[in-house]
């Protein structure tokens, strides 16, 4: 009876922590001269690697096929050569049939088939030139690299990778699919041949290091594509060759209690006999072996067993000599290509390669995702050319999405993570979103990677100008602050208001704003959180609780300020919600809204509505002495859906706000204040509108009692013979400030405010001691008057007393701005001459453009007086000496407008000169503040 045999106890299999790569952990080794030789570096016996076949001479037998020669039989035409290049630019084929019908034409003569490869990779480097049989036959891959240059077009830079048009765009992609099938569908047999991929291999290295860039980018991408095809196929054998170590280690637990370790032994010792060339005959040489043992049927089926056992072991030396061979070109690609040309004078070809190494080390991890091959990225990611920082970025954000690979990274991201950092802030916007982006994958990879002066770096960037960089950091700042919720709230997460999940985190938005100290960007903050937080900025319900409702037990209170600025972002978020586009200074303007935009639009704004109509009285009412607060609560009935107020019956509460809106122009003499007021009123009387009634009944009481008060204040004012107090001072320039805010917005032409306000301004100049704010509310008031009459006659037909009126009101007006040009009050002297140059360009000659024949005794010519004047006036208050220090930024910035020359022409008279800062403030923002001030002056003038 045979004794089955032992089953070895000391047999271990490729664990997966090693690997055949040569590989290192020195972040310098640029060069990779450091790196170890693994097993992948060392070919079988009588066989040479990729990067040395091809040095030895040309024996007899078969020749060589390394870098330096590759042979080829005769070939009659060059028609063949074509084929290849024309099909994959056509790109109409399917390109495994292509593939396949090389791999046939390979088969039938490898030569000839080889020989159309080459001849493809030339011409798709936009080369002329062919490779004759005869070339491949006798001469070195130098020499005929040489022989192709010279016959590439010299009078032209472009080549099929960077040509224009559809159909070469559509080359590239084709190109790299092509390398890929050709791979794929060879994995099996061809590409361990020793000839094929060591010719292909050899030519890509030696055209990747040619002059000529055609060569070198095209041969790189090839490469590449190779390359990372390659690394598939290692990656898929690296796979079987582990499910077939755990099918063995199973079969070999099974046996333990069988007596069939001696037969095991003899299966282990026919494997050292059978031949080292890959394939399948081997493993049914030795079945048949086991087939042919005599044995009863208890021995045979243990036998089997030991078979299965055998088989798989053998399978599996098969698969890691495939493995070998794999690594051994994949080395072959790596240091003979990418090590040379992801650095580049080229920033496509740099970036092709940071590309492609991103895709292995994501790929293959196991092989790829070590120190020897992230410094390449590390280093570029210095590179000067932003296309090539991208792809840096790109690659590593393909790792950090996935968490487990944290673990390998953690050395990378300490080395290279302030680089990172410092990328947000980066010239190219595109690269300074992707570092953005990849910074947040490292967050949620790890908290504890970034400190807080690296997350303070980014969260100023919600600010930015740049929308996508300002989103890329909104959802940063809300990775780290925001979405994170304590266990405790998940039995709180049904509750609304003040006590729903949301109280504390409208509140750290809060906090953050204020410590911002960035508090007329408040619009900019909310867009930046838009599309990662919208649940939170639109849950107006908390809000809204958070300033009416009292603090609960043990919770402390909001302070004024905090209160101030959660207004702002509610108003912020509320007009976010109702207009769909980002604020002022983002985006390009206003685009289409798709379908389901414009129902999320109709809905918020309901909810908005029905909020807040109820909302809004009670929060004017309980910050009614606040004009910050006042301000703001008042733009929310801009975005209210009106039609709700007689739908949904809230009637009262539109005249309590109506109340609280009369109170508030009563209290106030704030401007801001006045015009919300002013233009809540001007939102409310829509005529479309069932309300309109009641509103323009509001209104016009109150404009009433505004202009009666005006009226009796005047007159008391300008009694002859009275000193007017302080106390009447003031109360006619606090009348007349709300009448000019309202008459911004509103017609209020019946109530004819022009001949007392003309009364105003005369009785200042005559007397020469009125207070400057009240002229400068009168003239503005009189602008407004004159404005509205020419609006009212263009409009609509009008007669030829109303132009003459309008004529007869225009000229005094104007006459009354040219006197107070000589005022000594400086400010007054700003309003009259702004006003005046408005005038000046409305009634010019173009007022009768379009059509307006009519309006042609409006057309208004300034005298020489007056050009004179205004000219005096340019030159005494925006052409001033400079006696700033040249040293402050404001210098700086003013040393830059002292180069340029500013042409100023009226008629006949031409002004050079240039914009000085004005040394008399004291300060940087008070500088900036009259530079504006004086280009605006300027610019009211040239128009």
């Amino acid at each position: 009876m045979i004794a089955a045999p032992e089953i070895p106890t000391d047999f271990n299999l490729l664990q997966e922590s090693e690997t055949h790569f040569s590989s290192d952990t020195d972040f310098e080794d640029i060069e990779g001269k450091n790196q170890k030789q693994g097993k992948g570096k060392t070919c079988k016996k009588g066989k040479k690697g990729p990067a040395e076949k091809g040095k030895s001479g040309n024996g007899g037998g078969k020749p060589p096929s390394g870098p330096n020669r590759m042979n080829g039989h005769h070939q009659q035409n060059g028609v063949e050569n074509m084929m290849l290049f024309e099909v994959v630019k056509m790109g109409k084929s399917a390109m495994q049939s292509v593939v396949d019908d090389w791999i046939e034409s390979y088969k039938h003569d490898r030569d000839i088939a080889l020989l159309d490869l080459i001849n493809f990779f030339i011409q798709c480097s936009g080369c002329k030139g062919v490779v004759t049989a005869e070339m491949f036959r006798h001469m070195q891959n130098s020499e005929i690299i040489r022989k192709m240059t010279e016959e590439f077009d010299e009078d032209s830079g472009d080549y099929p990778l960077t040509m224009a048009g559809p159909q070469w765009k559509k080359f590239k992609s084709s190109f790299c699919e092509f390398i890929g099938v050709l791979v794929r569908q060879c994995q099996y047999s061809i590409i361990y041949d020793e000839y094929m991929m060591d010719t292909v291999i050899s030519l890509l290295t030696g055209l990747s290091d040619s002059q000529v860039r055609a060569f070198r980018h095209t041969s790189t991408l090839a490469a590449m594509k190779l390359m990372t095809a390659l690394v598939n196929v290692a990656l898929n054998l690296s796979i079987n060759m582990d499910n077939t170590q755990r099918q063995y280690e199973a079969e070999r637990n099974k046996m333990i209690g069988k007596r069939a370790n001696e037969r095991l032994e003899l299966l282990l010792q026919k494997r050292k006999e059978l031949p080292g060339c890959p394939g399948t005959l081997s493993v049914d040489q030795a079945g048949l072996e086991l087939r042919n043992l005599p044995a009863s049927a208890s021995q045979v089926l243990g036998l089997q067993a030991c078979a299965t056992s055998a088989q798989q072991v053998i399978h599996f030396f098969l698969l890691q000599e495939n493995q070998d061979e794999i690594e051994n070109m994949m080395n072959a690609i790596f240091k003979g290509v990418f090590v040379h040309r992801y650095r580049d004078a080229i920033a496509e070809i740099r970036a092709i390669c940071i590309e492609e190494i991103g895709i292995w080390m994501k790929m293959y991890s196991d092989a790829f995702l070590n120190d020897s091959y992230l410094k390449y990225v590390g280093w570029t990611m210095h590179d000067k050319q932003g296309e090539v920082r991208l792809k840096c970025l790109t690659a590593l954000q393909g790792l950090y999405y996935n968490k487990e690979l944290n673990s390998k990274l953690e050395l990378f991201t300490s080395r290279f993570k302030d680089r990172i950092v410092s990328m947000t802030l980066d010239k190219e916007y595109d690269v300074a979103v992707q570092a953005i982006k990849l910074l947040t994958l490292v967050l949620q990879s790890s908290e504890e990677v970034l400190t807080a002066e690296d997350c303070e770096n980014v969260y100023h960037l919600v600010y930015s100008a740049h929308r996508p960089v300002a989103v890329a950091a909104g959802e940063f700042l809300y990775k780290k602050l925001f979405s994170r919720r304590d266990p405790e709230e998940d039995g709180i997460m049904k509750r609304r208001g003040r006590q729903g999940p949301n109280a504390n985190l409208v509140k750290t938005l809060v906090f953050f704003f204020l410590e911002s100290e960035l508090h007329e960007h408040a619009a900019y903050l909310v867009d930046s959180m838009w599309d990662c937080a919208t649940e939170l900025l639109k849950d107006w319900e908390c809000m809204n609780s958070l300033l009416l409702e009292e603090p609960l037990s043990g919770e402390e209170a909001l302070t004024d300020r905090q209160e101030s600025a959660l207004i702002e972002i509610m108003l912020c978020t509320i007009r976010q919600a109702a207009e769909c586009h980002p604020p002022v200074g983002r985006g390009t303007g206003k685009r289409v809204l798709t379908a389901k935009e414009k129902k999320t639009q109709l809905d918020d704004r309901t909810r908005i509505t029905e909020l807040f109509a109820v909302a809004l009285p009670q929060l004017l009412a309980k910050y009614s002495v606040d004009a910050e607060k006042v301000t703001n609560l008042l733009q929310l009935p801009q975005y209210f859906d009106l039609e709700i107020y007689t739908t949904g019956r809230l009637e009262k509460h539109l005249d309590a706000l109506l109340r609280q809106i009369r109170n508030i122009v009563e209290k106030h003499t704030d401007t801001d204040v006045l015009e919300a007021c002013s233009k809540t009123y001007h939102a409310l009387c829509n005529e479309e509108f069932t309300i309109f009634n009641r509103v323009d009944i509001s209104r016009s009481q109150l404009i009433d009692e505004l202009a009666d008060k005006f009226n009796r204040l005047l007159e008391d004012f300008l009694q002859e013979g009275e000193e007017p107090d302080e106390d009447d001072a003031y109360q006619v320039l606090s009348t007349l400030k709300r009448i000019t805010a309202f008459h911004n917005a509103h017609d209020l032409s019946k109530w004819d405010l022009f001949a007392c306000n003309y009364k105003l301004l005369k009785t200042g100049i005559e007397n020469g001691d009125m207070p400057e704010q009240i002229v400068i509310h009168a003239l503005q008031c009189a602008h407004y008057v004159i404005l509205w009459q020419l609006a009212k006659i263009t409009e609509s037909t009008s007669t030829k007393e109303d132009l003459l009126r309008l004529k007869k009101q225009m000229r005094v007006f104007c006459q009354i701005c040219q006197h107070y040009l000589t005022n000594v009050n400086t400010t007054v002297k700003e309003q009259a001459f702004t006003i005046l140059c408005d005038i000046l360009m409305i009634f010019s000659h173009q007022i009768m453009s379009g059509g307006r024949d009519m309006l042609e005794p409006l057309v208004y010519t300034p005298d020489s007086s007056l050009q004179s004047e205004l000219l005096s006036f340019i030159l005494d208050h925006v052409f001033i000496e400079q006696d700033d220090d040249s040293n402050s930024a404001v210098g700086q910035v003013y040393s830059i407008c002292l180069k340029s020359v500013v042409e100023v022409k009226i008629q006949d008279v031409l002004i050079i000169g240039s914009l000085p800062p004005d040394g008399q403030q004291e300060d940087e923002a008070s500088k900036i503040e009259a530079l504006h001030k004086r280009r605006n002056l300027l610019a009211a003038f040239c128009t």
